[in-house]
């Protein structure tokens, strides 16, 4: 398990902020296809939610990874869409569709190769009643966003997938580089949380 000190991190992350509302919050960098992230994934959602703390995700596609980049557009396609025939009232409470993308494609990563993420994304798209049409960014608005993402991770310094932050107001933590300590990220948490109750 590796933890980089932020010293040896030479890029700015005043930019890593909590969502509005939010006081503290994880920020990750991930890539789609990158077996690191599939693999820190339950940790991140069980940080998440133990601490009632929002999981920021930014796009981070790596270049070295064959079908990341079209993944990280087709989620955030999802991000926009909702599943057609959920009852509103009854899923108040149900993930966003994008982020149930980003969580089944993780899961489902070892199965997924360049010639089939489409179908295997239009399958997905038809569990959850929603079109997915031959081209879903049709003026490159969600490829911006994903390259915005990309930006935002080279200017803090991201060299590696899954790059995980806790992020206040005011402070950042240091970095979790690849590999994320259970332990290691929850006293942060904590101790994040404390400092912005003084």
């Amino acid at each position: 398990m590796l933890i980089v000190p932020a010293v040896l991190w030479a890029g700015d992350t005043s930019a890593l902020r909590p969502p509005k509302g939010a006081r503290v919050a994880v920020v990750a960098f991930e890539d789609l296809q990158c077996p690191d992230c599939a693999d820190v994934e339950a940790l991140l959602e069980e940080a998440a939610a133990k601490y009632q703390v929002p999981l920021v995700r930014k796009d981070f596609p790596l270049p070295s990874h064959n079908w990341s980049f079209e993944a990280h557009v087709l989620a955030r396609y999802f991000d926009m869409q909702t599943d057609k025939q959920s009852d509103p009232k009854a899923d108040a409470k149900a993930l966003p569709l994008g982020e149930q993308f980003r969580r089944w494609v993780f899961a489902n990563q070892k199965s997924i190769k360049k010639e089939n993420l489409r179908g295997m994304a239009e399958r997905f798209a038809d569990q959850h009643h929603v079109e997915l049409p031959a081209n879903c960014d049709p003026n490159g608005a969600l490829k911006k966003l994903v390259l915005a993402d990309f930006a935002l991770g080279q200017q803090v310094g991201v060299l590696h997938t899954p790059t995980v932050y806790v992020v206040s107001a005011g402070q950042r933590g240091a970095p979790f580089v690849e590999n994320v300590e259970r332990d290691k990220l929850f006293a942060m948490i904590e101790q994040m949380q404390a400092a912005e109750k003084q």
